[in-house]
């Protein structure tokens, strides 16, 4: 019988997915399909957030059942296990997703459920992932082969046998250890005693794939030794999974100029973004990039004009053609006018006739979003000035009207509307909503700030810097204070902050890039110091030198 024939067709379907080693990255587009159409997720607890982030916001996900100790003790099997939740939600006509941790090909028990399957004719298909032990050497910076090729060999050390051990042990093959890390230490064991070399280069990497990966190389011989020296072990979080490599291209010159992962230059930092997610998106994604850990932290909320009889007069203008122009200062200002359109029943029809100017490219990509192309984004500098940069001069010739309709925040400032009319525009300057300081966050994310928790900190304007320190309280002397301009550097040190780093323009990704030159040169300075390369929360207060003007 092929299992896959729908001879059941009452019967749910099943998708035996494989969620990678860890990086959200890694998942396969037909995985982030599947996952968008399941009535049904059933995920292993490592890989739960990475594949969650892509299935629908009611996404049933039944609990996993944890056995007791009594039920292993006797040896009895859980009744709801998760072969059991897998068929009851299928037999119940659901699209079900079971996302294992890796590859569902090397996963025994996802094996199980497929046999369950296709006993009862459910029908089920496979969507191969990228193998733990193969993924995590690759981010690791060792290649399990060469252009020579050679033997490679996968152990599990949990289930290893001692012919297993000792066929491993004799050959030549560079093995992948799938162990942990309380464990390595014994595995070395096993194959010195089956025949390896003490000398044998050996890479442990933790938490592979993820911006908590560490890695050390050492030798079969003297790993027990390399992880107490760097105080990996002993541990309370010795149970936790490792990918060990045994052979010639763990050794550290063979590995260290292969480690594109671990030197990212902001790899593993902590990086508080104070803006709200819909406004820090590209920038969290850059951050990323340079391996940052990016955590947005609102600083301040945005509520309606305490007067809408302004706006709802100017949005009444747009469709009656009063306006020549209309200029979008932020993203916020596209969703006050986009709500008020709503409101109406209107929608980017109305903008037909009218020109649209955008400050930067997040506020275009909103418009974009609400269906409206814009005539004019600064081809320069993202701010006023560079909008005015480009902005034409009113010309009775060309421009049968003469106004501009520019809804800002409560609190902008006057350089365009000054800039606007110099260039022989009527302006009506709308207060489209109010800017007010946002809430506290969370008490832990006060305490990281507070403490040390962040290695660094963007602030953006002056206003987060006010705002960040008044709901949070001043960043700890350990945190690399990065700033987009000289207006916002000079809050930031009225208010006691240190300035390691200043944008070299007043772009938000420019202020990324800055960061990340700043983590590089930090990184070349101690390893050329000899130094271990850490990050700036993991040193002592005080020890911190000054950054380079």
């Amino acid at each position: 019988m092929n299992p896959t024939a729908p001879n059941h067709p009452a019967h749910g379907h099943v998708t035996f997915l494989g969620a990678g080693p860890g990086d959200p990255g890694l998942l396969t587009l037909r995985a982030v399909e599947a996952l968008a159409s399941a009535d049904v997720l059933i995920a292993d607890p490592q890989v739960l957030e990475v594949v969650r982030a892509h299935a629908r916001a009611h996404v049933d996900m039944p609990a996993q059942p944890v056995p007791d100790e009594a039920s292993k003790a006797v040896g009895v099997p859980v009744l709801r296990d998760t072969a059991n939740l897998v068929m009851t939600a299928a037999r119940g006509g659901k699209r079900v997703v079971r996302a294992v941790l890796g590859d569902p090909g090397l996963d025994g028990n996802a094996a199980d459920e497929m046999l369950a399957c296709a006993a009862e004719g459910i029908t089920f298909e496979v969507v191969p992932g990228i193998a733990t032990a193969v993924g995590v050497p690759a981010y690791a910076g060792v290649p399990l082969r060469d252009p020579k090729g050679g033997d490679v060999r996968f152990v599990d050390a949990r289930t290893a046998s001692e012919t297993c051990w000792s066929e491993v042990g004799a050959s030549q093959a560079t093995v992948v250890v799938t162990t942990t890390l309380d464990s390595v230490t014994a595995a070395a064991g096993e194959l010195v005693a089956a025949g390896r070399k003490p000398d044998t280069p050996l890479s442990v990497t933790v938490a592979g794939t993820t911006t908590r990966q560490r890695t050390w190389t050492a030798t079969l011989g003297s790993v027990a030794q390399v992880l107490k020296a760097a105080k990996v072990l002993p541990s309370p979080d010795g149970g936790q999974p490792v990918i060990a490599v045994v052979g010639e291209r763990s050794a550290a010159d063979h590995r260290e100029p292969l480690s594109w992962f671990e030197s990212k230059p902001l790899f593993g930092w902590n990086v508080l973004v104070p803006r709200t997610k819909e406004q820090a998106a590209s920038l969290s994604d850059q951050l990323r990039s340079y391996g940052a850990v990016p955590h947005e932290v609102p600083t301040i909320a945005v509520e309606p004009p305490r007067t809408p009889q302004q706006m709802e007069r100017a949005v009444k203008g747009l469709v009656t053609g009063r306006y020549e122009w209309i200029a979008f200062t932020s993203v916020n200002a596209v969703k006050a006018v986009r709500e008020k359109f709503e409101e109406y029943g209107l929608d980017a029809r109305a903008f037909a006739g009218i020109k649209v100017a955008a400050v930067g490219e997040q506020t275009a990509k909103s418009l974009i979003e609400f269906g409206v192309k814009p005539d004019l984004v600064p081809s320069g500098e993202q701010s006023a000035a560079g909008l005015l940069e480009d902005w034409p001069p009113y010309d009775p010739v060309f421009d049968p009207i003469d106004r501009v309709f520019l809804p800002r925040a409560d609190i902008a400032t006057e350089t365009l509307v000054a800039g606007l009319i110099e260039l022989g525009w009527e302006v009506d300057d709308v207060t489209a909503y109010r800017t007010v300081r946002a809430s506290p966050p969370p008490a832990e994310t006060r305490e990281a700030i507070k403490g040390g928790g962040f290695d660094a900190v963007l602030f953006t304007s002056s206003s987060t810097v006010r705002n960040l320190v008044g709901i949070a309280g001043k960043p700890h002397n350990v945190t690399v204070i990065a700033c987009i301009g000289p207006a916002t550097a000079k809050t930031a040190e009225e208010h006691g902050l240190r300035v390691d780093v200043l944008s070299p323009e007043p772009s938000v990704h420019k202020l990324a890039e800055a960061l990340a030159e700043f983590g590089v040169a930090r990184r070349d300075a101690a390893i050329e110091a000899g130094d271990p390369v850490t990050r700036p929360s993991e040193r002592r207060p005080g020890s911190r030198r000054r950054a380079r003007s």
